[in-house]
């Protein structure tokens, strides 16, 4: 892992195609990052990335009813 200071308005990019900015800071130390990457990238939260992911293992392993009512009573 790398750790990296930006300021607001400062960037990090990765690769050639994904840029990271500090959009804005608040005084009880939240930061809000804008980040632009090519449409074929996805970008989540790491909780929705999971639940994607805890989502697609269900799907493949045989358990689709139990997912399909799992996420019928979400919506």
């Amino acid at each position: 892992m790398i750790v990296l200071r930006r300021t607001l308005g400062q960037a990090i990019h990765i690769g050639d195609d994904i840029r990271i900015v500090v959009t804005e800071t608040e005084k009880n130390g939240r930061v809000h990052l804008g980040i632009e990457a090519p449409d074929e990238i996805s970008i989540h939260r790491l909780e929705i990335y999971e639940k994607i992911q805890a989502e697609n293992f269900a799907a493949i392993n045989g358990n689709i009813l139990d997912w399909l009512k799992e996420i019928s009573n979400e919506e």
